[in-house]
């Protein structure tokens, strides 16, 4: 009875400021979230769309798949593999996963 007496009169409870409060850990999980996999993983994938940009004939590659080859010709999208003697395989450059020094 106290209490909605009290809530009638336009006092506070205790607890009010509680709303802000309850917010600060969500938000602060959100910035550990950010800066440990979301800011690496932006980076990673720009230093992957540099390799695939600066890709020419001649250079030894891996495919995410695992097969290792010498780039023949360069397209638009994809990239023909050399794997063996007579054996050319296209593939998308974002099967791309790296170079091979």
């Amino acid at each position: 009875m106290n209490f909605a007496y009290g809530m009638a009169q336009g006092g506070t409870t205790a607890g009010g400021a509680g709303g802000i409060a309850s917010l600060l850990p969500l938000i602060f999980i959100f910035v550990i979230f950010y800066f440990l996999l979301i800011l690496p993983q932006r980076k990673k994938e720009k230093e992957h769309q540099k390799m695939l940009q600066a890709l020419k004939k001649g250079d030894k590659v891996i495919t995410s798949s695992g097969i290792y080859g010498t780039v023949v010709n360069i397209k638009e999208k994809s990239v023909v593999l050399k794997v063996d003697d007579n054996t050319r395989i296209e593939f998308t450059k974002s099967s791309i996963s790296g170079k091979i020094e």
